[in-house]
């Protein structure tokens, strides 16, 4: 059983401005300290930023505008990083926080729903959260802006053989930040599936754990089709990562997770890119 929500959702808006954000603190440094919380709805962006990059309003306002809308009254509060935290960091990389993760090789119902989300969307780009059971062989669509009927078409043709295609349980609705909230990091199982642990993915750089050790974790699950689970304290020069499929631990410098997670933020398209459909 699997969940998806679309771009559009409003915890996913929260998640893209948050990430947005942190790409233009790496147009400012290459080497950004930032942690963005987002919680908006109902005509009103909150965001408080913790930075070693200033922003000015009128960049806040031009990423709230582009993703959720002109209408929106923008409350922005930025603060320095605590220098505790800062100088952490400062001579070489180090683990960002403590935590433990997990990564899960993406399977088939990851992939299923993924696929249908994604073509939905692409048909109706509004708000939308979906479920999926493979063993019951049902499919739950909320989907926002559409008819119910044409959706429910639209799920069959993608997904034969369905025991129970159940769309807009409550009947049709336009959803979106005027009928929910939406707030940072809120929708982890839709992003991170079976691999959610402690961290969230969005609004950090990747010198936090919970995003560069999360990326890593889910790239080695991938490539070992094995759960790969990690551990780190906070100021850690190395991080550990241990396959269900082996005994060995690997042990990776944390300079090394930091360049392979960027590898993988730059493939994507930055951190609103991520924020968009999280790691499947």
């Amino acid at each position: 059983m699997i969940e998806k929500v679309n771009p559009s959702h409003p915890d996913k808006v929260a998640d893209r401005i948050a990430g947005a954000l942190v790409d233009l603190a790496y147009t400012k440094n290459d080497r950004p300290k930032i942690a963005v919380e987002v919680l908006i709805g109902h005509g009103v962006c909150h965001i408080i930023a913790e930075t070693s990059e200033s922003f000015t309003l009128d960049e806040v306002k031009a990423i709230v505008f582009r993703i959720a809308g002109d209408f929106m009254t923008v409350d922005y509060r930025e603060v320095p990083q605590d220098a505790h935290l800062a100088a952490n960091q400062k001579e070489e990389a180090r683990c960002g926080d403590n935590g433990i993760f997990k990564g899960v090789p993406v399977g088939g119902e990851e992939s299923i729903i993924s696929r249908v989300v994604r073509k939905l969307y692409a048909k109706w780009p509004t708000d939308g959260k979906f479920i999926y059971d493979g063993p019951t062989r049902t499919f739950i669509s909320c989907q926002s802006n559409a008819k119910s009927d044409e959706v429910a078409r639209e799920v069959a043709c993608e997904l034969n053989g369905l025991d129970r295609n159940i769309v807009n349980p409550l009947g049709e609705w336009t959803g979106g930040p005027d009928v929910d909230t939406g707030a940072t990091n809120r929708k982890l199982g839709s992003d991170m599936g079976r691999a959610v642990t402690g961290g969230g993915l969005h609004g950090k750089d990747l010198s936090k754990a919970d995003v560069a050790v999360n990326i890593v974790c889910h790239i080695l699950a991938q490539k070992n089709n094995a759960e790969i689970t990690a551990l780190c304290a906070i100021g850690d020069d190395t991080v550990e990562f241990r396959s269900s499929n082996s005994d060995e631990t690997l042990i990776w410098p944390y300079s090394d997770v930091l360049s392979t997670a960027e590898t993988f933020i730059h493939k994507l398209g930055g951190f609103e890119k991520l924020a968009e459909w999280g790691l499947f």
